[in-house]
């Protein structure tokens, strides 16, 4: 079966993460032959090809510049011709608006992959309405709980593949990266890797921490970098709130880093506070694959993957609550270790590779047949 994922590529986040991983990891089902096709040059591109990955540029696009989008679809549309795709999938509402018509006009199975929450009245997903799909897979049951205020049409749950990294020793990375952080190996590593958005919940933590000023030994590292201009500005926002709170000097601001494996190894506690619910969360999979305990918001589909055998749910903006959880975390090894064990189990359970691309080509494969049977 070969498909043409398509996505914008200017961020990274968890779409990116997600392509990636359907590159590196197409070995473990063979019946599927990715092929990516992208807008705009930048890491994802980067980090695809070095994958060996088939990657086509379709050209920059600015909705407010319509000769842009035309000149897009054109380059789709020569593409469709050449290659021959059996099922075409639209990752997000920015492809789906701009590249969904010309997939249908080409009769080809259009997949809409829903990696956020829909509300129905946002431009893009107005636009993005205009072209039902004939599947949409939804990133979790939150998500797809949304889709109707967009499409009718059939739509399933499939958690993303996630794969658990194997990046060498872990004493010794751990090591390396408390040196190179300025941290003591014997100090408590609370550890966010998000974007910098304000929903994620960065101002929260720091906020938890502040009541844990006196408690000693822990540090914080936030991991995350500036992708566009209202980042910066949280982010200086959180340098001053953490001067504030007299916790600057154990707040490690580390930007957007390549390395988030080898941080999370070297952490204890993964805490991300969202005050707006997590559509899915790569990153709390990645953490318990990491063997840290996790701590989140009980919304979204944080709330999906972490439970009370690998981590703690509490009140969205509950700074008292959070704190109570982050010091008692702090304080006890034993709990630490105990959530721990449970969490690369958990992680596997909800998105094995392997088992979760094979779900996807399951799904894919309904509609390769629909279009046979037509």
């Amino acid at each position: 079966m070969k498909l043409l994922h398509i996505s914008a590529g200017n961020l990274f986040g968890g779409i990116e993460t997600l392509l990636l991983t359907l590159a590196k990891e197409q070995s473990l089902c063979t019946q599927m032959q990715p092929h990516f096709a992208l807008c705009f040059e930048g890491r994802l591109v980067n980090e695809l090809r070095s994958l060996g990955a088939t990657v086509h540029m379709l050209g920059h696009v600015r909705v407010s510049h319509p000769w842009t989008v035309w000149r897009a679809r054109l380059q789709l549309q020569q593409l469709l011709r050449q290659e021959q795709f059996d099922v075409v999938i639209c990752h997000a509402c920015w492809p789906q608006a701009i590249f969904g018509s010309t997939v249908r006009a080409n009769h080809i199975p259009l997949v809409f992959w829903c990696h956020d929450v829909l509300n129905g009245r946002h431009p893009l997903e107005q636009l993005a309405k205009l072209v039902p799909p004939d599947l949409v897979i939804a990133n979790s049951r939150y998500t797809q709980a949304t889709v109707p205020k967009l499409y009718q049409s059939y739509s399933d749950t499939l958690y993303l593949p996630v794969v658990c990294p194997d990046i060498g020793n872990n004493a010794l990375i751990r090591h390396a990266v408390r040196t190179e952080l300025d941290t003591p190996d014997d100090a408590i590593a609370i550890i966010q890797a998000s974007r910098l958005e304000r929903w994620k919940g960065q101002n929260v933590l720091l906020s938890a921490l502040g009541q844990l000023r006196e408690v000693p030994n822990w540090i914080c590292w936030l991991a995350g970098g500036v992708q566009r201009p209202h980042e910066s500005e949280y982010l200086q926002e959180l340098e001053v709130q953490a001067q504030h709170l007299g916790i600057r000097e154990r707040v490690r601001f580390l930007g957007q880093r390549t390395d988030v494996p080898r941080l999370l190894v070297a952490a204890d506690i993964y805490c991300q506070p969202n005050t707006g619910a997590e559509p899915f969360g790569i990153a709390f999979v990645e953490a318990l694959y990491a063997g840290l305990p996790v701590i989140t918001t009980a919304m979204g589909g944080g709330a999906e993957i972490v439970d009370d055998s690998c981590g703690r749910l509490v009140t969205p903006n509950d700074t008292n609550a959070l704190s109570e959880v982050l010091g008692k975390l702090i304080a006890n090894p034993h709990e630490r270790k105990y959530l721990a064990d449970a969490g690369k189990s958990r992680a596997a359970y909800l998105c094995n590779p392997e088992s979760q691309l094979n779900r996807l080509y399951n799904l894919l494969s309904q509609l390769d047949k629909q279009k046979a049977v037509a």
